[in-house]
């Protein structure tokens, strides 16, 4: 069965992806690969206007597969997962997240790879890596681009969760709604108003225009912390015993080296 469903609305103009594991929406290899799959297929719709990305139940999504950040995958899963970022990146596909629930770790970093994030006020969201003794790439140059470094240095270093007002109230979602119903109805609204009139081609040409900055980011310091992540922070003993304590239901037993 497949971990990601897809439909296409509005004239077959835009792709509607949903997450769904049947709980949490983790982000394994498998839904990666999925949404990868997908991805591709959509380079030569040319009629395609907007990309959604929704989860299936009450969450958006718990965020990558904790299970596949053990050491012997780490370098793997790593590599896997910036892939997504970079075909997003080429794609150049206006992209719009819909936010329900738990939206953390690996989740929020799809999330923040969208040009727009609507929520509803069940939403909950944050990047608790350093819980774990690590930390994550696409979001550590993510968010300063998204909400600037002192509000990105926040959520970074504390690992905090926080709730779909202050994610708001910081700018990053543009618009939030009472309920997941309503976030529906308004999010239709939006397509109908600002995309659908719009070209397809030239809404290709607006993405990268606009994200002239943010791609020179990506592409200039997402490999750099692959490797910081993959070739120093996994060879410390405080990142293993993070993930395994995690895996394990125990509290981790700090080294600090």
């Amino acid at each position: 069965m497949k971990k990601v469903k897809i439909n296409y609305t509005n004239g077959q103009s835009v792709a509607r992806l949903i997450l769904d594991d049947g709980k949490g929406n983790v982000l394994d290899h498998i839904m990666m690969e999925e949404l990868k799959d997908l991805l591709i297929t959509f380079k030569n719709n040319y009629q395609l206007k907007l990309i959604t990305i929704e989860g299936a139940g009450k969450h958006f999504s718990f965020g990558a597969s904790v299970e596949e950040h053990k050491k012997e995958f780490a370098t793997t899963m790593i590599r896997e997962f910036h892939q997504l970022f970079y075909m997003i990146r080429d794609l150049a596909i206006p992209i719009a997240a819909k936010i329900s629930g738990s939206c953390l770790g690996g989740g929020l970093e799809l999330a923040l790879m969208c040009n727009f994030m609507f929520a509803d006020k069940t939403a909950r969201l944050g990047q608790p890596e350093i819980s774990l003794g690590v930390f994550p790439p696409p979001a550590s140059i993510l968010l300063p681009e998204k909400i600037g470094l002192a509000k990105a240095e926040d959520l970074l270093i504390t690992g905090r969760t926080i709730t779909a007002d202050e994610a708001k109230s910081i700018g990053l979602i543009n618009e939030l709604y009472d309920t997941r119903k309503i976030m529906d109805a308004g999010f239709e609204r939006w397509i109908e108003t600002h995309i659908l009139p719009k070209s397809a081609s030239s809404l290709r040409f607006a993405v990268k225009a606009a994200r002239t900055k943010f791609n020179h980011v990506i592409s200039n310091f997402l490999p750099q912390l692959e490797s910081l992540y993959a070739n120093q922070l996994m060879q410390t003993h405080d990142a293993n015993e993070g993930i395994n304590s995690f895996l394990e239901k125990r509290k981790p037993v700090w080294s600090n080296n």
